[in-house]
């Protein structure tokens, strides 16, 4: 295991980086640019309600935006997922979609491919928050599919 993995082991890092994207989320605010799709998704369970952003252009991820009001672990799940997606091509960005989505559910996932994301690997254990930290990620889905399937 990488050193960097082992220290995602640690339960004080992994409060740590939640904290600190929530407190300093990456991307957080969106743009008027119409080449940007858009999803607005709300939560009846807790405070979250967002819009997410994507410029997916020739099968990769260029940016992801988000903005709106959000409970701690929603915040922090779609900054990390923001910065972890750019860059990547639809068919990495649905594979690493697929590990969280395990992760989040308890079940088995590669913990190299998320990165910074394992911060929500005990999200699993309180029912009450897989959605705080799915919904930008179904958001962000959303998009990829709505980007392959051509609509505009």
């Amino acid at each position: 295991m990488s050193d960097y993995l082992q220290m995602l082991e640690d339960p004080e890092v992994l409060r740590e980086l939640i904290m600190d994207h929530y407190k300093y989320p990456h991307h957080h605010s969106l743009t008027e640019d119409m080449k940007y799709r858009k999803v607005h998704m709300s939560s009846a369970s807790c405070i979250d309600d967002i819009t997410v952003q994507s410029d997916i252009e020739d099968g990769v991820i260029k940016d992801i935006r988000f903005d709106g009001t959000a409970c701690t672990i929603s915040t922090a799940s779609t900054s990390i997922m923001s910065d972890l997606l750019r860059g990547k091509t639809v068919s990495e960005a649905k594979a690493i979609i697929d590990q969280y989505m395990n992760m989040v559910d308890g079940k088995d996932y590669d913990p190299a491919l998320l990165e910074e994301a394992v911060a929500m690997k005990n999200v699993w254990r309180q029912a009450n928050r897989i959605k705080c930290a799915t919904i930008g990620w179904n958001a962000m889905k959303q998009m990829i599919e709505e980007s392959e399937n051509g609509h505009e």
